[in-house]
């Protein structure tokens, strides 16, 4: 996702809180069935090479988890906690895991 609009409209989703990140789902209803990742890192986690790591492990993690675990047709977006930088990899893979879970109910 690159436009503002589509970080927006994805706020009024589903939302599930993790320690490393907060899971944002949003249907679109547009007849397409392929599924959008978006991933914001706020400068209050750290400086640069920080958020950039952040945004690398969470690519990764969706590249893995995404295809078997989302939801067709929506928008995904990760927000990024401080916690994410140090939280171990498959804690995070749980943590997704569980999180997408919780946004189909």
């Amino acid at each position: 996702m690159t436009k503002r609009s589509d970080y927006l409209a994805a706020n009024a989703g589903r939302r599930a809180p993790m320690p490393g990140f907060v899971l944002l789902v949003k249907a679109r209803d547009d007849g397409d069935s392929s599924m959008r990742l978006g991933i914001t890192v706020t400068k209050k986690v750290g400086n640069a090479v920080v958020r950039n790591r952040i945004k690398r492990r969470f690519r990764a993690l969706a590249r893995e988890v995404l295809p078997s675990h989302g939801t067709a047709g929506a928008d995904h977006v990760l927000i990024g906690r401080l916690a994410a930088k140090d939280r171990d990899w498959a804690q995070l893979g749980a943590d997704l895991t569980r999180a997408l879970a919780k946004t189909r109910k």
